[in-house]
């Protein structure tokens, strides 16, 4: 019996002392990686942390101040887009210039859709009405042309978009085009006397060919030679200007 006690004390020293000795297995790679991306973290926290200051003081918006200037809107294809050039180098940003240095306060707007054709534009007179603009600027029909859509149909359009405008109390200036001599003499012919008919009709200021000084003059015409260079709007933005400069209020 005393032997038996004796060894049941002696084997719960042992498995104490085995215990003590326990071998302390190191933090994985994956752990350390941990806290120290924890310690990172902690220190952004500390970096992003107020200023004890106290917080900064708030920021006054600016007023937006809306641009009350009556409108000239320049509705028309990628001729008045100014296709191929840069932006500000359109003719209507140039007529813009050229209203600014006259001392006329009006915002002209470019209302320019490459590809468009008449019928296009019929379809977009909604908006354009919606701006209420003093003067329109219609320069379409040179797709039609190209595209030999027929003359009746080209006139018909045009003659809704002029006829809408004016029935709206909206100053019209029509910007005419020409074709290439290979679309034949009739066709042609026809096709230039629709802006004739419909300036006539509507008696509104009108440009016979919109590219005066342009077409044909080295550098005032793209690669394209259908599209005008950034030389070559300035000059066009001349060519309209006195056809709208009598529709206008000069500022006082």
């Amino acid at each position: 019996m005393q032997r038996r006690g004796f060894l049941l004390i002696v084997a719960v020293v042992a498995l104490a002392l085995s215990g003590c000795h326990t071998k302390h297995v190191p933090a994985s790679s994956t752990d350390a990686d941990t806290q120290a991306g924890d310690t990172k973290i902690t220190n952004s926290a500390q970096n992003l942390a107020p200023h004890p200051e106290g917080p900064p003081a708030p920021v006054t918006a600016r007023p937006q101040i809306s641009d009350t200037r009556p409108l000239v809107v320049c509705f028309g294809d990628s001729l008045t887009a100014g296709h191929g050039t840069d932006l500000g180098q359109s003719y209507p940003d140039y007529l813009q210039a050229d209203l600014d240095a006259l001392g006329y306060r009006y915002r002209v707007v470019n209302e320019g859709i490459s590809g468009n054709t008449t019928k296009d534009g019929v379809d977009r007179l909604g908006r354009v009405l919606s701006m209420k603009p003093s003067v329109v600027v219609v320069e379409f029909g040179g797709n039609d042309g190209l595209r030999g859509l027929p003359i009746a149909d080209t006139r018909a359009n045009l003659d809704k978009i002029i006829g809408t405008l004016k029935s709206n109390r909206i100053k019209v200036v029509l910007a005419g085009i020409t074709l290439p001599p290979n679309y034949g003499p009739d066709y042609i012919q026809q096709f230039n006397a629709t802006y004739t008919l419909l300036a006539r009709k509507y008696h509104v200021p009108m440009l016979p060919f919109l590219l005066k000084g342009v077409f044909g003059v080295p550098g005032m015409m793209q690669e394209d030679m259908t599209h005008a260079t950034a030389a070559g709007n300035k000059i066009v933005a001349k060519n309209i200007l006195p056809l709208v400069t009598p529709l206008l209020k000069r500022a006082r």
